[in-house]
Formats: structure tokens, C-alpha cells, sequence
């Protein structure tokens, strides 16, 4: 038994039906992946310390289901781990962008499927250098996007505002954070920052939302990154500068179709580091997968293939 894989099961996720549909989730998954242990997580960051614990008990495949925050929290508890553990995702969540980049299926009988006849690949790793809420300096992994701007109110007021528990699951998460968006945009102010590329790379700049992507997506579906790979060993920085509201909502398609590198206000490129911080002393909250999780000053770099991750076999997966 010990040599089962382990799920790492948030039955919060999904606004709580993962709770609700775990029986049938659990048949399906047995069905069509094969046997497995499991273990619920209680609250936020248990998945990082049960993932950790079985790491070190010489765990060496561990499948995350819920949504982008689970597998963020397995991913972090395997990393700090130093072991040499595979990362399966099984979607149950209401953002899922990180499984969009790896094409991972919604429905949970070919998911399941995807896990048992997939490919084992290394993918890249971001690390944010931050200060967390407690005003110490933190360190923080993520596998899809790290932003800090409108982004990190956008997920604020996700957490805080109106559920759509009525809505199907996969389309859930795209309207909460369209909505949010929308809510936030009204009211968005751009903020001056001091930012340094690979450490030759310096400058002030006036960002509305500043997104450092190893994948392609966040949101609940914005292709924000849309040229960006998980294994070139490389971020893709996009910086929304200057854009007044109107324009926002003219373009907010563009976030969607990956087409928003057009305009004006829209910048990308490509770095291994970036360090950021307030130009002066405003508090500007970073959010990492999803995950509101701290504040700049920060550095962010690129772990190059730091992670196994199980992907569907034969698919592109963002490379």
C-alpha cells in the first residue's frame, strides 16, 4: 500500500462540490487510473505539509485534485521536499489554468485516463523571494502565473465576493473572474515601480497589472502569456501599463484570444530574474497560482526543470 500513489484531495475546491461528488470522483479515478490512498486537507497550506511529509516518506507520485491553489500547495510541499517526486493533476477546482496549458481534461474519467497513460516531463519552477503578511521574508514556488496590480484585487474580491455555485464548474471560475475584473477596472489605479531584469536590466515603470508567467494562462481562462513554454527555462514578463478604463473594456477579449501583446500599453519579454519593488512606500500585494500570498518587495527567477510532472502523452503542452 505504500507504494500507491497518493491524491491530495481539497474538498473545498469547486466551491465545495468536491466534497459533495468525492464518492463518484473516487469511482471513476479507481476505474480508470487505478488504486491510490488519499488524504483530505483541512485548511490552507495542509496540502503543502501533507505533501511534504509524503515526500519524505519516500512518496513518489502524488496527484493534487482541486484547482490551481492545490496543486500549487503539492507542488510547493514536493519541491521543499528535495526529492525526486512526480506531480499529477486532477482537476476539481474553479480556475484550472494550470491544467489548460497541460491540456488536462475536465472530465474526471479521462483525466484519470491522462494520469494512468500519460508522460513524465520536467517543467520549470518560478521562486518568489517576498514579504509575506507577517512582514517576514517568505519564499514561495509557482508552476503558472505570479502577478501583483489589478490581478491581486481581482483574486481579493474572487475570495470575498459573489459565488456561482449554480453555474457548471468549468465555466465557474471564468465568470467570477471576469466579473471581478470588471468590478476592479472601475476603480483601477496604475502604481510606479522600481524593476530590474537579470540584474543589468533596470528601470521605473507604471504598471495596472504585471504578470511574471511560466504558463500561459490565469484568470480563469485570460491566455496572458500566450508565447510562453514551461520548460525553456525562461519567464515571460507582460506588463499592462498606462490603459484607461474604457480601452480595458473595449479590449478585454484580446486577454482571452492571447491577443493583447498588440496594443500599445502591453509590453513582454523574457528574463531568468526579476526583482520589483514600490517606488515608494505603497503596499502592492502579490499573488502567486491564484493565491494571494504576500507583498513586494520580491524576486522572482526560474527553477529549470525543478519538477516531474505527469502530462497527457503525446500532446504540446505550451513547449
Amino acid at each position: 500500500m505504500s507504494d500507491l500513489p497518493l491524491v491530495i484531495v481539497n474538498p473545498k475546491s469547486a466551491s465545495g462540490s468536491t466534497r459533495s461528488r468525492w464518492t463518484e470522483i473516487a469511482s471513476d479515478l479507481r476505474a480508470h487510473f487505478g488504486a491510490f490512498r488519499v488524504a483530505f486537507t483541512k485548511s490552507q497550506g495542509d496540502a503543502i505539509k501533507i505533501a511534504f511529509e509524503a515526500a519524505k516518506r519516500g512518496k513518489k507520485f502524488i496527484i493534487a485534485c482541486g484547482g490551481d491553489g492545490t496543486v500549487n500547495e503539492v507542488a510547493n510541499g514536493i519541491i521543499s521536499s528535495g526529492e525526486d517526486v512526480e506531480l499529477g493533476v486532477l482537476p476539481s477546482g474553479t480556475g484550472g489554468d494550470f491544467r489548460r496549458s497541460l491540456k488536462i481534461s475536465t472530465e474526471i474519467r479521462q483525466a484519470a485516463r491522462q494520469l494512468r497513460e500519460g508522460q513524465t516531463r520536467r517543467l520549470d519552477v518560478g521562486k518568489i523571494s517576498f514579504i509575506n503578511f507577517n512582514g517576514k521574508g517568505d519564499v514561495r514556488y509557482f508552476l503558472n502565473v505570479a502577478s501583483f496590480g489589478l490581478s491581486a484585487s481581482v483574486i481579493r474580491r474572487v475570495k470575498t465576493g459573489i459565488r456561482f455555485d449554480w453555474l457548471p464548474t468549468e465555466i465557474r471560475g471564468r465568470v467570477s473572474f471576469a466579473l471581478s475584473t470588471l468590478q476592479e477596472i472601475i476603480s483601477a489605479n496604475s502604481v510606479r515601480l522600481r524593476i530590474c531584469l537579470d540584474s543589468d536590466r533596470e528601470g521605473i515603470i507604471n504598471t495596472l497589472n504585471f504578470c511574471i508567467c511560466n504558463a500561459r494562462f490565469f484568470g480563469g481562462g485570460m491566455k496572458i502569456a500566450p508565447n510562453a513554454k514551461l520548460d525553456d527555462g525562461l519567464l515571460d514578463v507582460v506588463n499592462i501599463g498606462d490603459i484607461g478604463t474604457l480601452k480595458i473594456l473595449l479590449n478585454s477579449y484580446s486577454l482571452y484570444a492571447g491577443t493583447h501583446l498588440k496594443l500599445q500599453e502591453v509590453k513582454a519579454t523574457l528574463t531568468k530574474t526579476i526583482e520589483a519593488e514600490p517606488f515608494d512606500k505603497k503596499k502592492i500585494r502579490i499573488e502567486a497560482d491564484g493565491e494571494l500570498i504576500g507583498r513586494l518587495p520580491a524576486k522572482f527567477e526560474v527553477i529549470h526543470k525543478a519538477l516531474k510532472v505527469r502530462v497527457p502523452y503525446a500532446e504540446d503542452i505550451a513547449s
